[in-house]
């Protein structure tokens, strides 16, 4: 951890008790702050508001009061899922009081080697499969952290000059990290997403590129290179660009020919070898490797991750097979493009559990791979109607079902060997389910119960 005095005897608010935002608050009191903690609802478990209280710092709950933005903070560390039209982000906004993420507070604190991951989709699976290459050859620690679930300021602070962070950033973290400075920086892909927080996709590019608004040539910007518009967005940063493509052959990065990947011309191992199934997965295979290369890492050791790995959990992961059906979970799937990328993974008959959040669009879009993939459909949530109108203009059966669980019996009862089923919901969970997490775990249940066996 590096040593900072940045907030000593600073007045210091942070909004939000997730897990990013109560470690934020104990670090700053380490680093010397007067920290003020609050968050919009009241806590269930009291331990949260006891362990903060302990430590010296002020709690609110139960509302953002409008009268903190009178309180003289010098710095705010809002939890990135706080929008800013939030009516007191918007008063420290207007006022010109910094506002920053976690995220920020952990590039400040940290004093190693920095790998950072976003993009629309992939960015969970490239983060854990870089990591572990890296780890492979390393003789220091190689962590990882961020967006994927664990405080990035929390690792950091166990971190030291020689050690590896291999960071997951989202949109709205980055938005709040305007002095982030990875030695490498991978963006996936970048669609359409998260555009009720951001407003305008420009805002939402812009967002993504503050992970190399800081980079220079000596470092370097790992990019998906099999669209014209990624193409051109590399154009917006100063760093080295190296591509990773599917479909493009370019000798300055990592690519696939003929069935093999390359990089930089020398080859590293054939895509069938891969144990991740889907086009999606080898591409944040080749933006992993493309970094894993960048950190001197043998083709060895990239060989061993990508043969062994079997997948994230909820992000087309596979779960068991059973009579000869195969189930997966790809509850992460809570846009269009992410489960046209999961059906392209399969050359098996696929009955496919999809539905939840209606945000207002319709799944014409999706129509050509029902036909070419799909077997059958279970549909639930606020958009079954629509996902069941594109399932009936590919002319596949469609059921319709409660919600994600109801489908896995309704879904066995369809099924013959050599079916796979699948959850790649094509919307968010929030409709019925807390979380994308919640939604795949409840599946996985489902699954487990009527089959009797568990996760393998």
């Amino acid at each position: 951890m590096k040593k900072i005095d940045e907030y000593q005897g600073k007045k210091v608010l942070v909004m939000g008790f997730g897990i990013s935002g109560i470690n934020a608050a104990h670090l700053l009191v380490k680093l010397g702050a007067n920290v003020t903690a609050n968050d919009k609802a009241t806590p269930k478990n009291n331990d949260i508001v006891d362990d903060l209280e302990a430590d010296g710092i002020k709690v609110i709950t139960g509302d953002n009061p409008i009268s903190l933005a009178n309180e003289g903070f010098d710095v705010v560390v809002k939890n990135p899922g706080i929008p800013y039209d939030n009516p007191l982000v918007a008063a420290f906004v207007k006022q010109g009081t910094p506002i920053i993420t976690e995220a920020e507070l952990g590039w400040q604190i940290f004093d190693g080697h920095l790998v950072s991951v976003t993009g629309s989709n992939g960015k969970t699976t490239t983060t854990t499969l870089t990591q572990l290459m890296i780890a492979e050859n390393a003789k220091h620690q190689v962590k990882y952290a961020g967006n994927i679930g664990i405080s990035f300021s929390k690792i950091a602070e166990d971190l030291g000059p020689d050690d590896t962070l291999v960071t997951e950033l989202s949109s709205f973290q980055l938005l709040g990290a305007p002095t982030i400075h990875p030695h490498i920086a991978i963006i996936t892909n970048i669609f359409s997403n998260h555009l009720d927080y951001h407003k305008t996709r420009e805002n939402y590019i812009n967002a993504k590129l503050n992970i190399t608004r800081n980079q220079t040539k000596d470092d370097f910007l790992v990019i998906n290179w099999d669209r014209d518009e990624w193409q051109k967005i590399a154009q917006r940063s100063q760093a080295t660009i190296v591509p990773f493509s599917r479909l493009n052959k370019s000798h300055e990065g990592s690519y696939v020919e003929d069935g093999m990947i390359y990089w930089r011309g020398q080859e590293v191992m054939p895509t069938k070898d891969i144990r991740l199934i889907g086009p999606q997965n080898v591409e944040n295979a080749l933006a992993a490797i493309a970094a894993a290369k960048l950190s001197g890492v043998t083709n060895d050791a990239i060989k061993k991750v990508l043969t062994t790995f079997s997948g994230v959990r909820h992000r087309l992961q596979y779960v068991m097979e059973y009579q000869e059906r195969l189930f997966y979970n790809d509850s992460k799937s809570t846009d269009i493009e992410a489960t046209e990328v999961a059906l392209q993974g399969f050359d098996r008959p696929v009955i496919l559990l999809a539905g939840g959040l209606d945000r207002g669009y319709t799944f014409e879009r999706l129509v050509p791979y029902f036909k070419k993939h799909v077997k059958a459909m279970i549909v639930f949530g606020e958009c079954k109607d629509k996902m069941k109108d594109a399932g009936n203009q590919a002319g596949v059966p469609v059921i319709e079902s409660e919600n994600a669980i109801t489908a896995v019996p309704e879904a066995w009862k369809l099924s013959e060997p050599g079916d796979v089923i699948l959850l790649s919901p094509a919307n968010a969970s929030w409709d019925q389910f807390p979380s994308f997490e919640v939604r795949g775990d409840k599946f996985i249940e489902a699954v487990e119960e009527l089959t009797g066996k568990k996760e393998q």
